[in-house]
């Protein structure tokens, strides 16, 4: 099978040397079969082959191909959904557990771009954007509840022109800044995992995809060109996971999400835009985000679709949206459009857990990916090799699927987001 090229984006046009990968053309048998390498796949492989695990990661594309090497790549603390849903799910105990485990996340993203030396401009800082009164009160509340119940600390919330002084736009009414957060360049940190699970012993095959699992003490994952008999299963398709096992796919949507990248702009006036070089999303329920990339090009994201497809020209799509927040930046070349999916739940809590005892999986972080799916892939790692118990916290979160079935799910939840659109007006 002839491996596609990864879509034209500004990251892909700046990847790092992708480590060789062959394509699976016979049939093998190893410990742990991991289905997927963007970041949940290769840091699952890259903790199991540490652990003295034979691994083998198939890939349908190429390493990265999917929303590990197109996002945001913005490295946030927390999840998608917020800590008093996680609470009412599951007790005060277990969300503050969660709640460790996700700045463990952070913590454990840098670690591993530091050990390997993976170059992808990583970061430092994020701002949540208040775009209405409300939001600033929220955001002022979740400050009090992060530092009250959860002890994190660092936090500043900023008004108007506090946060003028920093952001140079009229756009927003203020903020909330964590210097802990940051952001990077997804596509070569997934690279940069990818080889570094190579080099511990783990083999990444790019243009095999899983086409059929035959479950079993021993499963067999069948490609085009070969089949891999394991003791365990790892699934890490997330958004791009297709029909290949309909009890994960019933319990996410893929969400389009779209990205531009303007011509270079120099460090002087990318500076000028974003003076300390953070990352930024307002708190809309249909969001837009921005950053400054490693050669100071703005990456302007948002536009999202909740039907799948995608506007018939993004640029004219996203230009506006970028312009509203920057006008200074009229003058500007856009060089780049992109965009591609990712994996929501209902509830907006990550997806983890077991289809069978030798059978796990990771999916559904809902915009959330960049630090907790590398986290994810070590979490499911540590429970192959007999240590669960931060891995089963997260199989406690209750998921139901999205309602219409197979049909008239994404019609339905078209009408959903219609309603929240309206809201983020009001």
């Amino acid at each position: 099978m002839t491996k596609p090229d990864h879509t034209a984006s500004y990251y892909a046009a700046s990847a790092n040397a992708a480590p060789d990968c062959g394509t699976l053309h016979e049939d093998i048998e190893v410990d742990v079969c991991v289905i997927g390498a963007g970041i949940t796949g290769c840091a699952t492989a890259l903790n199991l082959a540490e652990k003295g695990y034979r691994v083998a990661a198939l890939e349908a594309n190429r390493v990265g191909w999917g929303a590990s090497g197109r996002s945001g790549g913005q490295m946030i603390f927390g999840y998608a959904c917020d800590m008093d849903k996680l609470k009412s799910m599951l007790g005060a105990k277990e969300a503050r557990l969660l709640w460790d485990i996700s700045e463990q996340a952070l913590a454990y993203t840098k670690s591993l771009i530091d050990r390997f030396d993976i170059q992808c401009d990583l970061k430092s800082g994020h701002l949540h954007a208040a775009v209405k009164p409300r939001h600033q009160r929220a955001l002022a509340a979740w400050k009090t509840e992060l530092e009250n119940e959860y002890g994190y600390r660092g936090l500043q919330l900023l008004d108007k022109e506090s946060l003028r002084s920093i952001l140079n736009t009229d756009a927003y009414l203020g903020g909330l800044f964590d210097p802990n957060s940051g952001h990077l360049h997804p596509l070569n940190y997934t690279l940069g995992l990818a080889a570094a699970a190579q080099q511990a012993g783990a083999v990444i095959y790019e243009g095999s995809p899983a086409t059929r699992v035959e479950y079993g003490a021993r499963t067999r994952v069948i490609t085009p060109g070969g089949t891999v008999r394991c003791q365990h299963l790892v699934f890490c398709g997330n958004a791009y996971l297709g029909d290949l096992e309909h009890k994960l796919r019933n319990k996410y949507m893929p969400v389009g999400t779209y990205i531009l990248a303007t011509e270079p702009l120099g460090r002087e006036r990318g500076l000028s835009l974003i003076h300390n070089d953070m990352a930024v999303a307002d708190i809309n329920f249909v969001l837009d985000y921005f950053r400054l990339s490693g050669d100071y090009r703005l990456l302007y994201g948002g536009r999202v679709s909740y039907s799948t497809v995608a506007p018939l020209n993004l640029e004219r799509a996203m230009r506006p949206r970028m312009l509203k927040v920057f006008p200074q930046l009229e003058d500007v070349r856009i060089e780049y459009t992109w965009g591609g999916f990712v994996a929501i739940t209902v509830n907006r809590a990550p997806h983890f857990g077991r289809l069978r005892d030798n059978v796990y999986f990771a999916q559904g972080f809902s915009g959330h990916g960049i630090a907790l799916a590398g986290m994810a892939g070590r979490l499911m790692a540590d429970a192959i090799a007999g240590s669960a118990e931060k891995f089963d916290v997260f199989t406690r979160i209750p998921h139901m699927s999205f309602p219409g079935g197979r049909l008239l799910r994404t019609p339905a939840l078209v009408l959903a987001m219609a309603w929240y659109r309206l809201r983020d007006l009001l």
